[in-house]
């Protein structure tokens, strides 16, 4: 029998309707496809660019030069110079190259915003941009350079290099000169006319872009904290009475009513919780027992930043923008990256404290003697360590993360001799989320280590239905801790289980 594989829907793109999930589907390789509406706004604004432009009407940027030169005139018949000699001039980033991932996402939102209609470009260029997704040609975009108004130049004209056959691109995974990419893939560079290079520099996808990925990488890893919080505290013995909805429900915050519901479910049926009812403690340390609060918090704070950069998806972020129903070009500040980055700080800040919280839970399991484990969770000290360095590595990460935090949209750096003089520093943000997130991920990896170890200590009293869930998930990569042995391997275990969200989905679906 021959099993037939259909090849992957494309995403539609028309400039109003992208998700965070569709650009992150297109990062790992899925196809788009710009939709019927969006080819005639494309058009249409097009035809108007060509017409102004005949007419020699003073344009920004395309009769006209840039930033602090925007007084000064460009003849006509430079017009295609000005624009190439606009892409080359600004592709001038630095740094090691962003994730390819991020590049398409990048390429997905520019795509979008230009299927607006609203830009100006060619229909020809718009469907290049849109192709070299579809034929894995993924520009090389140095991962720093852009200070976040007028958007995300440096980035994006690198981007755009591969357009016109220049730069560098990755093509099934060799990195190769843009015109030997775009040939292997069957494709021919385009030639910018009056506009394009502006319209396909000037916006703020590259920062979003990376926002996109971080908001939905975030949000695995709240799901991943709450299990991992529930598994420690029930290895703890600590008590599940803050987790009662008479409690929460006095401090209705969406965030804190949604984790509290999830550790009650999570924790149903546990001997383990059962067995200590009596035992006369009345509170636990602030990291247990504000689970609740905290997750809540950050949870809230990653669904503010969701809510700004799916708006920022489906914007039209450069200039001067075209408006060809009503016969005008405007100039404004949409590129600025403010409400993005401004968000993206928020973001960072909020997931430092899911790191920071684990860290003091897995302090405690390993310190825990009055809760009857042995301290660094072996059953030798002395001979044997334990986890103790594990506790180490959280605590690195968390101080990593202490000046990764640090808003970068507070410390904007004049530019183009004062013309941009006030910039967002976006892209800083975003590069310091990809660390901070990293980050994140191997504090609660180390704390899901000690869990597993201390929950060994509680058998063979059952766990509840979402945290044995997750720890027979952990228990099939991670063996159990009997003696020393290298806990670096059982690190990268335990990032991977909450990297794929295979340890959350577990314990999620055995408690719903």
């Amino acid at each position: 029998m021959t099993t037939t594989v259909r090849p992957q829907q494309p995403i539609e793109l028309d400039g109003r309707h992208l998700t965070l999930e569709a650009v992150e589907a297109i990062a790992d390789g899925a196809p788009v496809a710009i939709t019927a509406d969006a080819r005639e706004r494309v058009a249409r604004a097009r035809a108007f660019v060509d017409e102004r432009f005949a007419d020699g009407h003073a344009i920004y940027g395309v009769t006209t030069g840039f930033g602090r030169l925007a007084n000064v005139p460009v003849e006509p018949k430079d017009a295609a110079q000005l624009q190439l000699n606009l892409v080359r001039s600004h592709a001038s980033g630095t740094g090691a190259p962003l994730d390819v991932r991020f590049v398409r996402a990048a390429g997905a939102l520019r795509v979008n915003s230009l299927a607006a209609g609203h830009s100006g470009v060619k229909l020809e260029t718009l469907e290049l941009l849109a192709e070299i997704l579809n034929r894995g040609v993924t520009p090389v975009v140095p991962s720093q350079g852009s200070v976040g108004a007028s958007g995300d130049l440096a980035p994006l004209a690198h981007m755009s290099l591969t357009l016109i056959g220049e730069g560098e691109a990755f093509h099934r995974g060799e990195r190769l000169p843009s015109a030997v990419a775009l040939e292997r893939a069957g494709l021919k560079p385009v030639t910018l006319g009056p506009k394009e290079g502006l319209a396909l520099i000037n916006g703020t996808q590259m920062m979003t872009a990376v926002a996109a990925l971080g908001i939905l990488a975030a949000e695995r890893l709240a799901d991943a904290a709450d299990v991992i919080g529930a598994m420690s505290l029930e290895a703890f013995l600590g008590t599940d009475r803050v987790f009662d909805r008479r409690i929460n429900d006095l401090r209705p915050h969406p965030g804190q009513t949604q984790v509290a519901d999830r550790l009650r479910a999570l924790l149903s049926g546990s001997e383990i919780m059962l067995s200590h009812r009596e035992c006369g403690r009345v509170q636990d340390p602030y990291s247990f027992r504000c689970i609740p609060v905290v997750h809540g918090a950050v949870r809230d704070s990653i669904a503010h930043a969701r809510r700004v950069c799916e708006t920022e998806a489906n914007s039209v972020t450069d200039n001067p923008l075209v408006f060809p129903e009503d016969g005008e070009f405007l100039s404004g500040g949409n590129f600025h990256g403010e409400p993005i980055a401004l968000a993206i700080d928020f973001l960072k800040m909020a997931i430092c404290e899911l790191a920071s919280i684990s860290e003091r839970r897995l302090y405690l399991l390993l310190n825990a003697e009055d809760r009857g484990l042995p301290l660094f969770l072996t059953g030798r000290s002395g001979l044997q360590s334990g986890l103790m360095i594990v506790q180490y590595a959280a605590a690195a990460v968390v101080n990593d993360n202490k000046g990764l935090a640090w808003p970068s949209v507070v410390d904007s750096i004049p530019t183009s001799a004062g013309q941009e003089d006030h910039v967002s520093m976006g892209m800083t943000s975003a590069n310091n989320l990809v660390r901070v997130l990293n980050n994140v991920e191997g504090a609660l990896a180390c704390e899901l280590l000690g869990a597993l170890a201390a929950t060994d200590f509680r058998r063979p009293l059952k766990s509840g239905v979402g945290t044995q869930a997750a720890y027979d998930v952990a228990r099939a990569c991670i063996a159990p801790w009997t003696e020393d042995r290298i806990p670096a391997p059982d690190i990268e275990a335990a990032r991977e289980l909450i990297r794929t969200a295979a340890l959350a989905g577990a314990a999620e679906r055995a408690s719903a």
